[in-house]
């Protein structure tokens, strides 16, 4: 899954990775919604924390 990706993602690239634009993918971040390393200003995202952010859709059930 994502085999076509680092294993450490720049938001740019988690945007391109599940379809969504850069304000959508800095909203899931600021919210904690998906895991990250602040290093100085920069913004990165370890691939795993999109995979489990991916995989735990998979238990949202709407009624």
């Amino acid at each position: 899954m994502f085999n076509e990706y680092h294993d450490v993602l720049t938001v740019e690239q988690l945007a391109e990775a599940l379809g969504i634009g850069k304000n959508k993918a800095y909203e899931l971040i600021n919210n904690h919604v998906i895991g990250y390393k602040r290093i100085g200003r920069k913004i990165l995202i370890p691939k795993c924390c999109l995979i489990d952010y991916i995989q735990s859709s998979r238990y949202n059930i709407r009624a």
